[in-house]
């Protein structure tokens, strides 16, 4: 890609960006931190994920 492709990527988001409603990037910032894996998950996998949530359980009751 040449810098001037880059830039002139750059330039229509940040544009595209810029023309949103405040409330619009809002909403669009929390869908995607739902749907992002959280922080176990992602860096441990699944079992070690299982087991933190049982013991977060426990400790709750």
């Amino acid at each position: 890609m040449k810098t001037n492709d880059y830039v002139k990527y750059m330039t229509q988001t940040l544009v595209k960006y810029a023309d949103q409603p405040k409330d619009e990037r809002k909403r669009l910032k929390e869908e995607r931190k739902q749907a992002k894996a959280s922080f176990w998950y992602r860096w441990f996998g699944i079992l070690p994920y299982i087991f933190y949530i049982e013991v977060k359980n426990r400790k709750k009751r």
